[in-house]
């Protein structure tokens, strides 16, 4: 299993990346592997500011449907519109092109509660 160690990590599966006062956010390899092949990712969130923890999107699978909670508070401010097309990157490339939103940080504190990689990797059992 796939657990780069550069980025932080949430319970909920999903992987951030920080540059400066932007996250990029994805899912995990662990997620789109529990999954299965995913068909559709769903963001309505485009240009809003939400709150840590609430729903941001969904994401679409052969067989089920999982909602996407934001890892920190801030505004969307970027949608991996590649995604509409070509929605099985999640599967393939979890942490490259299957990138789902980028959120302008509010609360750089929220930061210390991502898991680290080692920490995730405790919590998945690998």
């Amino acid at each position: 299993m796939n657990i780069p160690a550069n980025l932080k990590y949430t319970k909920d599966h999903e992987w951030v990346s920080i540059d400066g006062d932007v996250a990029t956010v994805g899912i995990t390899d662990f997620a789109q592997k529990e999954l299965g092949d995913i068909v559709y990712v769903e963001v309505e969130t485009l240009d809003q500011t939400l709150d840590k923890d609430e729903v941001f999107g969904t994401v679409e699978a052969v067989k089920t449907v999982s909602d996407l909670f934001l890892p920190l508070s801030g505004e969307i401010i970027e949608f991996n519109e590649d995604l509409e097309s070509n929605p099985e990157h999640v599967n393939s490339d979890p942490y490259g092109a299957g990138w789902m939103v980028k959120v302008k940080i509010s609360n750089a504190a929220e930061i210390e509660e991502l898991l680290s990689s080692e920490a995730y990797s405790t919590l998945v059992g690998a």
